[in-house]
């Protein structure tokens, strides 16, 4: 990886305080007495954003007329978090804008917070997807990020008097929002629906209805690279917004219909899918991104090209396929190839397996996509008939590699019987040229469980990519305070484009004074995110506690029960007597995650770890000693404040079940120590960083299935471990219920009949394990050596070194010549 040295800013600080001025004027139309936070947010946002300019059409140039084969990263979701400050740091104007802003008479972080969060994705999938845009970027490598500009981000979290989850709408684009430049000549169309005829011995579909996919187009800048990439998101919008002889029959809301349906497309992330409408709008999501993103690298690639020449498309592009959303591309490059452009059926299959890549990131078989044949028959009839044909192909294939017929049927792309389904991961396994996984224990179990079967016959298609995480926005931004201490612990800044650099931390782990300077930074960020804490969620964090942060998508697998069992556990303890309160290590517990909106037990989940906050919070009994709390609509911003300030992270998913992970690496990154399982990059995490410097509980993946395979009883846990029938029996009695033994019945007949991800056989390893974290952290000097060790061995999760994984083992290309 090539060192840089840190970017060198454009302007002064007087220039860009005329910049500023120059654009309140010219843009907002006010005054400089006149503008708000918001208006001073606005106006540097859009200098930022001219400054970047240049480098982003000569990136373009660049790409479209060199040899160097670009990256279309397709992916249903981009967390990009806020966008300003890392423009700065990107360009080198960090000090510039905070000292223009307080010139001008406003605080430099009330700017920033002007900037409203685009909430465009649900969780680890979209902030992987926004630090490979920012790494490729970085590394100079011509990039398009490909999604969906949803008008509502995913859900607003709230939390009603009775702790239960509320979704609002997450309107993100109700202010000003000047860093997506939307192109309405580069507008391309998407059809639905129709049927297929034969004209002239020609296949030729034809749709019912269609929808204009309107590009909004966000630059990308990278970290002192000089390029700025593109993340290029599509808006639907309707070609007929409005009949004006319906309206003039005073039926209002038929005149729009038109315009509602198409832009439902783009309303929303994730529409509930439980209906058969929900159904039918995902997967016109699906194709409305993909279809559209694939007609504009074409157009991108070969301008002004009535015919091109498209055997040379896997050598312009490469698309990866982040998870199954965007898999709906195989079949449409396929028609494109087919019935756009003459191609035969061999040539154009050629074309498509060398253009695309899937990259896997799940174990759990529910969550491989699956679509009815009726449905894709009703929205794509032409894909459908290509998807058959791709599917009587590969068996084809098969019966040439393999006698076996069971497995030709197990490997079946389109299922057979009364209600066929198409297996998108199947799909894309068939019709891309490789496939990853992204932890090496994810990759492995997707080689010998998930897609076993393809793996044996296709090996060569099978590899690794471990993710990881940006350091420019997850230490530089997020922990400034870090960032400071490791350049000056290094002698150098040049770590922030060569992770690997923190290895140079390793000896000052044995520094005492270097050691005290880092707890300092610790307890600052603790102090800081205490302060962020009372403004934004008007709660008490004592910072002279421990500071134990669960942050992740609400689900079983992850086991948030598996924490929250053993706060009761401890809670119950003090007030039995069983412990006395005066010995128990004060803790500050923070959770944060959001529940799928149909997700019954994650959503009971939350309301029940609400209701412990609010009556363990309460109580007097308690003495300080513990205190959970749980902010709602846990996002980036979020992030970026409680991580740093984060003392131990909990990583306690069932083993085998999470895919990687990426919160694991940004807190140890951040110098967070991790209680967790050998499951997802825990296992590398545990690896890099040593045994000793990581707290290991829990069964393994196979002790978990030969379990499964014995037959799981999960009751004689519950009479084995009195701490752990304690604790359920608290939930059972209507504790955390004001007395209603009904609330949470379903949770706990769940534990104690099914409790399928095995939390009540973890939880007395994990109790256990609690007594080791807390003597060690009674040792701050050893606990903090351990969190130097943490920090020093992860450099290898960064994204820059995932996104050079890619290029080696999947994508095949390099960066832009200088």
């Amino acid at each position: 990886m090539t060192e840089q040295t840190a970017p060198k800013s454009p302007v002064t600080t007087e220039q860009f305080i005329d910049e500023i001025k120059e654009q309140l004027k010219y843009n907002q139309g006010v005054t400089l007495e006149q503008a708000t936070d918001a208006d001073i947010y606005v106006a540097s946002s859009l200098a930022v954003r001219r400054h970047l300019m240049d480098s982003w059409t000569a990136t373009q140039k660049a790409m479209v007329e060199g040899n160097t084969k670009a990256v279309g990263y397709l992916s249903a979701e981009f967390l990009i978090g806020k966008q300003l400050r890392n423009a700065l740091l990107n360009l080198g104007m960090l000090s510039e804008f905070d000292e223009a802003v307080k010139t001008l008479g406003h605080d430099p972080q009330l700017v920033v917070d002007a900037e409203y969060e685009p909430g465009l994705g649900n969780g680890g999938l979209g902030r992987l997807a926004a630090c490979y845009v920012d790494s490729l970027a970085s590394l100079g490598v011509p990039a398009f990020g490909y999604g969906i500009q949803y008008k509502y981000g995913i859900f607003k979290q709230e939390f009603d008097a009775e702790g239960k989850q509320v979704e609002r709408p997450d309107y993100w684009l109700a202010n000003d929002e000047p860093w997506g430049h939307i192109d309405y000549n580069r507008s391309q169309k998407v059809s639905f629906g129709g049927e297929v005829v034969e004209e002239n011995g020609k296949k030729v579909w034809k749709p019912v209805w269609s929808v204009r996919a309107v590009p909004v187009d966000y630059m990308v800048p990278g970290y002192a690279s000089g390029r700025v990439d593109t993340l290029r998101l599509w808006s639907a919008k309707s070609y007929d917004e409005f009949d004006l002889l319906t309206f003039n029959k005073s039926e209002y809301l038929d005149a729009v219909k038109p315009q509602v349906e198409a832009e439902n497309i783009s309303k929303i992330l994730y529409p509930e899918d439980s209906t058969p409408q929900g159904k039918r709008l995902r997967l016109e999501q699906q194709y409305f991104f993909v279809a559209a993103s694939l007609h504009d690298a074409i157009r991108v690639f070969y301008p002004g090209q009535d015919k091109p020449d498209l055997t040379t498309f896997p050598s312009k592009i490469t698309f990866q396929l982040n998870d199954t959303h965007p898999v709906i591309g195989i079949p449409e490059l396929m028609r494109i190839l087919i019935d756009e452009y003459d191609y035969d059926w061999d040539t154009a299959w050629d074309i498509t397996t060398k253009t695309f890549n899937y990259t896997c990131h799940t174990l759990l078989p529910e969550a491989l996509e699956v679509w009815p044949v009726d449905l894709i028959n009703e929205l794509l009839p032409r894909h459908m008939e290509i998807i058959n044909e791709i599917n009587e192909h590969f068996l084809a294939e098969l019966k040439g590699l393999t006698r076996d017929k069971e497995r030709i049927n197990r490997m079946r792309i389109v299922t057979e019987g009364e209600h066929p389904q198409v297996r998108m991961a199947y799909l894309a396994t068939a019709g891309g040229s490789h496939v990853n996984g992204v932890a090496e224990l994810h990759s492995q179990l997707l080689k010998d469980v998930t897609l076993r079967d393809f793996s044996d016959l296709f090996p060569t298609k099978f590899t690794n990519v471990t993710n990881g995480v940006t350091p420019r926005r997850f230490i530089r931004l997020a922990n400034p305070r870090l960032s400071a201490l490791i350049t000056e612990g290094l002698g150098t800044d040049k770590w922030l484009s060569d992770l690997d650099l923190l290895q140079g931390l390793v000896p000052l782990a044995n520094d005492d004074e270097f050691v005290k300077k880092f707890a300092e930074v610790k307890h600052a960020n603790k102090v800081a995110f205490a302060n962020f804490a009372k403004d934004r969620y008007g709660f008490e964090a004592n910072p002279d506690t421990m500071f134990n942060t669960m942050v992740k998508r609400l689900h079983e697998y992850k086991r948030q029960s598996l924490k929250i069992l053993a706060l009761i556990s401890r809670y119950a303890a003090i007030k039995n007597g069983t412990v006395n309160v005066d010995d128990v290590l004060p803790r500050t517990v923070f959770f944060g995650a959001k529940a799928a909106p149909g997700y019954y037990m994650a959503k009971l989940t939350i309301q029940l770890i609400n209701n412990v906050a609010r009556v363990v919070n309460n109580d007097p009994d308690v003495k300080g000693k513990l205190a959970v709390h749980f902010p709602a609509n846990y996002n980036v911003r979020l992030a970026q404040h409680l991580i740093p300030a984060t003392e131990l992270d909990e990583q306690i998913s069932q083993a085998g079940k999470e895919a990687s992970g990426t919160g694991n690496m940004k807190f140890a990154l951040n110098g967070a120590l991790t209680v967790g399982t050998l499951d997802g990059a825990n296992v590398e995490i545990r690896e890099r960083v040593g045994a000793d410097n990581f707290f290991l509980f829990g069964l393994t993946v196979d002790e978990v299935e030969a379990l499964y395979e014995e037959g799981y009883d999960p009751a004689k846990y519950y009479e084995a471990d009195p701490r752990l029938k304690m604790a359920i029996d608290m939930i059972s009695s209507g504790t955390f219920s004001n007395g209603d033994r009904n609330t949470y019945a379903p949770l706990v007949a769940d534990w104690l009949t099914k409790d399928y991800f095995m939390t009540l056989a973890d939880f007395s390893a994990y109790a256990d394990i609690q007594y080791q974290i807390e003597d060690l952290y009674r040792q701050p000097m050893e606990w903090n050596r351990k969190a130097i060790l943490n920090v020093a061995n992860t450099g290898y999760f960064s994204s820059d070194r995932a996104i050079e994984d890619y290029l080696e083992r999947i994508w095949h290309t390099s960066p832009l010549a200088d």
